[in-house]
């Protein structure tokens, strides 16, 4: 039945979305993806990631076949387009396997192997379908929101020291290398959830069942509920509202080595193209899922993790993607999320409703200030810095706490009974 559910619940979401892009004259999320079917797909990396989420349900001999039909129907694609000249990329036959996997548990699955084997395919589609819907939503607020409030998250951004410049000159300091690394970091922040998620998906084979919560529930409730957010406190970025990549709607071409003036921030308008995706900052988001989901795997997987929370906040800050408020904001946003996840997985209480509602509380309250208050926190940085830092170290500090009470209590070691001495 929560199954069931949440695919309606996906489904209308899709259908709006569509609705809504055909509105402004561009395909919808779902006319994008039926399109990959054929035409070369957008991230062939995110296709087979997809198709490696659903295969945790299958044997191994099954995921080995899997892979190599697509292969082999990505190899016909590329020979085709090559022929023609066409634009080269894989994942069709990563799109196709999925599919076809749909179709062989309608049609050949009964029972629980039938449910097993859609909530593989489900899983997988979802992932792709997040990515579609992301695109929409980026869309959409470019098309609604025509003004920003970069001036407002850039004079608040003061009081953190203006961190977007400084990591902008360093990522310019370590030339083409260091940018093509935080670069690919960047983009495939979704292969590295899928990662951590296969790890915890491991046993899904052979228990047939999935675990109750898993890095996957996470991620599309943040791309869920971010874009929301998005339409709230439209911001585009610091490269966009005071750099180059703005043009003429820029306020001036200041980043990453001249940091803005504190002056009174007003709205400015910006064009119809540029999404309004910065506050708060999901590459932290989805980046902080990662990390905490990745502490309960081998150490390889932890150092992993880690790694990619730093270079993916090191990127969001130096390709001038985001403000310092924007990552603090995304860290909040995440651990609330993670909270409310945990607390429907083991029954609603009292301590995971006080968890989440003092999350959403910090959450809100960091919004509010850096709409109303940038110039307090800009004329008072050694105050404003570090209550930012203490708001989001005490929900880390209330969602650790919290949770620590939720694990199982190991049970006492049994004690040998004692023994009479032999007379």
């Amino acid at each position: 039945m929560l199954w069931a559910a949440v695919s309606a619940v996906a489904l209308g979401f899709l259908v709006a979305l569509e609705i809504a892009a055909r509105h402004y004259g561009l395909p919808g999320p779902i006319t994008n993806q039926v399109k990959e079917v054929v035409l070369a797909p957008k991230s062939g990396p995110l296709l087979y990631a997809s198709m490696a989420l659903m295969m945790v349900v299958l044997p191994w001999r099954q995921r080995f076949i899997a892979a190599g039909v697509a292969v082999g129907i990505d190899i016909a694609f590329f020979l085709v387009r090559w022929a023609f000249h066409a634009k080269m990329m894989f994942g069709n036959g990563a799109l196709w396997v999925v599919l076809g996997y749909a179709v062989i548990a309608v049609t050949r699955r009964t029972g629980r192997e039938r449910v097993l084997l859609l909530k593989g395919v489900g899983l997988g589609l979802l992932l792709v379908a997040g990515r579609k819907t992301g695109d929409t939503w980026l869309l959409i607020t470019s098309k609604t929101r025509p003004v920003v409030l970069d001036q407002y998250a850039a004079v608040a951004d003061h009081a953190l020291g203006n961190p977007s410049w400084l990591a902008g000159r360093i990522v310019s300091a370590t030339g083409t290398v260091g940018a093509h690394v935080l670069d690919y970091v960047y983009i495939q922040l979704a292969v590295a959830a899928v990662v951590v998620a296969l790890y915890q998906l491991r046993h899904v084979a052979v228990e047939r069942s999935f675990p109750r919560h898993h890095l996957v529930r996470t991620f599309l409730v943040i791309g869920l509920l971010g874009p929301g957010i998005y339409m709230l406190f439209p911001v585009v970025g610091p490269v966009f509202a005071f750099g180059g990549d703005g043009g003429h709607w820029a306020v001036a071409d200041l980043w990453p080595h001249t940091p803005p003036a504190v002056v009174t921030p007003h709205h400015m308008p910006f064009d119809e193209i540029t999404p309004r995706n910065c506050m708060p900052s999901l590459h932290t988001a989805w980046a902080t899922a990662i990390f905490i989901h990745s502490r309960r795997g081998p150490r390889a997987l932890r150092y992993a993790g880690t790694f990619w929370l730093i270079a993916t906040l090191a990127a969001t800050l130096g390709f001038g993607y985001h403000y310092g408020t924007d990552l603090v904001a995304g860290v909040v946003f995440t651990v609330t999320i993670e909270g409310a996840l945990r607390s429907l997985e083991r029954g609603w209480d009292r301590s995971g409703v006080q968890l989440v509602a003092y999350g959403t509380a910090v959450f809100a309250a960091l919004l509010v200030s850096y709409r109303y208050l940038p110039l307090e926190m800009a004329g008072h940085p050694w105050v404003f810095g570090p209550l930012l830092l203490l708001a989001t170290g005490s929900v880390i500090h209330y969602y650790l706490r919290t949770t620590r009470t939720w694990e199982p209590k190991p049970l006492p070691a049994l004690q040998p009974e004692p023994q009479p001495e032999l007379v």
